[in-house]
């Protein structure tokens, strides 16, 4: 049978308490990254176009909403045969983007952003507008 000597116990101590040092500036450091991360501003790339869309997404009182889901549908090309359906979330700021939008579409874009019961939408014609700035204030719908 192994005896533990003193010198030993020691020495485990120590390790454990460098592993343990280790592991919490590790925790902090990934804090650090997932307030940054939450900072990102999230982007979609359609990939069809030059075009964009930036959604700044409150509630009622002006407050950000965080993963507000925004989506679109975009049919086109010849009868509007070629379709397309993106979604993003926001951040922690109510902030997202839309890339790569078509610049030359029949009948316009339009966005619709959810959270809960709250929705709002908003319409772009990208051959006017076409790096389009959006402020929406999610509100209830009444039925």
């Amino acid at each position: 049978m192994r005896t533990i000597t003193k010198r030993t116990l020691t020495l485990t101590v120590i390790a454990l308490a460098a592993i343990l040092a280790l592991g919490m500036t590790n925790l902090a450091g990934a804090t650090d990254d997932s307030k940054a991360e939450s900072k990102t501003i999230p982007v979609i790339d359609g990939g069809i176009g030059p075009c964009t869309a930036d959604f700044t997404i409150t509630d009622a009182d002006g407050k950000p909403l965080y993963d507000a889901k925004i989506r679109v549908h975009i049919a086109y090309r010849f009868l509007n045969a070629h379709k397309l359906d993106l979604e993003v979330g926001t951040n922690a700021d109510g902030k997202a983007r839309f890339t790569g939008l078509p610049d030359k579409i029949k009948h316009g874009i339009n966005f619709y952003a959810t959270q809960g019961d709250l929705q709002a939408e908003a319409f772009d014609d990208p051959a006017t507008n076409c790096k389009a700035v959006f402020a929406l204030a999610l509100r209830k719908q009444a039925q």
